[in-house]
């Protein structure tokens, strides 16, 4: 690996060892899995969507909280100001959590069809996986922390 490249390589990963960002990160995560379960809940216990349908819905809800508390806490130091640029990182966010969204839906769907775990549980786990997913990808793409 050139000197450049590691260089580029270790100035990302330092960048995601911010104990603060992380812990906020982490916090904000919360909210969002409380209202991802919450809905999700909602959903299949009242309507006649399954655990998967209702697992989208719940997913982009739980997404527009998590992206307007980064964006005004986690991520308050970072990113170009202007209603363009939120609008930019609001579509790199969902593209972004989209991949972590898509670990999450594999867990769940995995854990129920595949093993019959309830769908509250298998979407816990699934949050859990996906939230690694998400935190590297929106500090070093939507947020861009390493340019900080």
């Amino acid at each position: 690996m050139s000197d450049s490249l590691l260089e580029a390589v270790q100035m990302r990963l330092r960048a995601l060892v911010d104990p603060t960002r992380f812990g906020q990160f982490a916090g904000v995560g919360f909210a969002g899995a409380a209202v991802d379960n919450v809905v999700l809940f909602l959903l299949v216990e009242l309507t006649v969507l399954g655990p998967v349908v209702a697992k989208v819905i719940a997913w982009e809800l739980a997404i527009v909280v998590i992206f307007v508390i980064n964006e005004r806490w986690t991520f308050a130091n970072y990113g170009q100001v202007g209603p363009r640029a939120l609008g930019r990182r609001f579509l790199r966010s969902n593209g972004v959590r989209f991949g972590g969204f898509l670990v999450t839906l594999s867990v769940l769907a995995i854990l129920v069809y595949g093993f019959d775990v309830w769908y509250m549980t298998a979407n816990v786990i699934g949050i859990g996986v996906g939230f690694f997913v998400n935190y590297t990808c929106e500090s070093l793409y939507t947020w861009k922390v390493h340019r900080g």
